[in-house]
């Protein structure tokens, strides 16, 4: 097979060979087969998007529920089992930089230290919130929890 014996697949290719609107003679002068009148018929008609013929639209029949708290804060959360690991790193003081440098959290994010995992390292921590056994198990092991 070479270049210029590339075709496409038989049939692919239809040839539209009705020319609508051409004259009487063609069979579909006139009207061009979109009947009379209404807004169908004129050009540059489109309906609405989820338009089902006046009947009450499926995004209008179904109730809305939920809602969004625009308050909301979102934190990034770090675990007591990260933290060890840090301290493996001999790492003495978390706080955010320390953080962001091992890829934990970016710049931006509230961080929240919780208590899954083991900690056996005193370490003094800074972090936007901790949960209440996180601060428990950091100073049981001579650390500091420090909120931000």
């Amino acid at each position: 097979m070479k270049l210029h014996e590339l075709k496409p697949a038989k049939g692919s290719i239809k040839k539209n060979t009705k020319r609508l609107g051409r004259g009487e003679g063609s069979g579909s002068g006139g009207t061009a087969s979109k009947g009379h009148k209404g807004a169908q018929s004129r050009s540059g008609y489109s309906k609405k998007i989820g338009f089902e013929g006046g009947q009450m639209p499926l995004q209008r029949r179904v109730p809305k529920f939920g809602f969004k708290n625009v308050n909301r804060k979102e934190y990034r959360i770090v675990n007591l089992s990260t933290l060890q690991i840090l301290a493996d790193k001999k790492i003495a003081e978390v706080t955010k930089e320390v953080l962001i440098e091992n890829g934990l959290v970016s710049k931006n994010d509230l961080i929240k230290i919780l208590a899954k995992g083991e900690l056996s390292a005193k370490l003094k921590v800074s972090a936007n919130a901790f949960s209440e056994a996180a601060k428990k198990a950091i100073e049981d092991k001579g650390g500091e929890a420090i909120s931000l």
